[in-house]
C-alpha cells in the first residue's frame, strides 16, 4: 500500500537553508577544520549536503546509536551501535542530526562525547520539534522548526522507506 505524503518543506527551501547554515559555519570556523559527526542513518543526507557548503576544511565521521529498542519513544538510554573511527580530542566538533525530537538521546550523546575532550562541540540539525522537547539540549544551528507530525524524506524514514525523497513530507496515515 502506498502512503500519502504531503510536502512540508520543499527541496528548494531545504537547499537554501543548508546553504545559509553552511555559510554561517564557514564564517565562524574560518581557517580551522570542522569535524562533522553524522548520527546515522537519517543524518547522512543532510551531512553530505552541509559539508559541500562549508568552505573551510572539513573532516567527517559517523556514529550510530539506538535509544528506542522495541519501543516507539526514546528511553534516553543509548546503545552505541557504531562508534567513531577516530578520536575527537582537540577537534572542533559539530554533531549533525536529521531531527531532534525529545532531545533525550542527543543529551546523553553530547555528554558522552564531551568526555572525549573536543576543542568545542556544537549541534546542527535539519529539523527540530521543540514541542516534543523533554531534555534540555543546546542546538547551535537549526534549519527548520516543525510541528509535531510524522515526517519522512531527506534521510528520515518510515519503516526504512522514503529516505530518498528530496523534500520533507508528512505521512498521512
Amino acid at each position: 500500500m502506498q502512503d500519502k505524503i504531503r510536502v512540508l518543506i520543499s527541496e528548494k527551501d531545504i537547499e537554501r537553508k543548508i546553504s545559509e547554515i553552511g555559510a554561517e559555519i564557514s564564517r565562524k570556523y574560518t581557517g580551522r577544520t570542522v569535524h562533522l559527526i553524522c548520527v546515522l542513518k537519517g543524518g547522512a543526507f543532510f551531512m553530505c549536503e552541509l559539508a559541500k557548503r562549508i568552505t573551510t576544511d572539513v573532516s567527517m565521521d559517523f556514529m550510530s546509536v539506538s535509544s528506542y529498542g522495541s519501543e516507539t519513544a526514546s528511553s534516553g538510554n543509548i546503545k552505541i551501535i557504531k562508534d567513531l573511527d577516530e578520536s575527537i580530542e582537540g577537534k572542533n566538533v559539530i554533531i549533525v542530526e536529521d531531527i531532534i525530537d525529545s532531545g533525550r538521546t542527543l543529551k546523553v550523546l553530547t555528554e558522552m562525547l564531551q568526555q572525549r575532550n573536543p576543542a568545542c562541540m556544537e549541534v546542527c540539525t535539519l529539523l527540530d520539534k521543540p514541542d516534543r522537547r523533554v531534555a534540555d539540549v543546546d542546538v547551535s544551528y537549526t534549519c527548520f522548526n516543525i510541528p509535531d507530525e510524522f515526517v519522512v524524506g531527506y534521510g528520515l524514514d518510515y519503516d526504512q522507506k522514503y529516505r530518498n525523497l528530496p523534500f520533507i513530507g508528512v505521512v498521512e496515515f
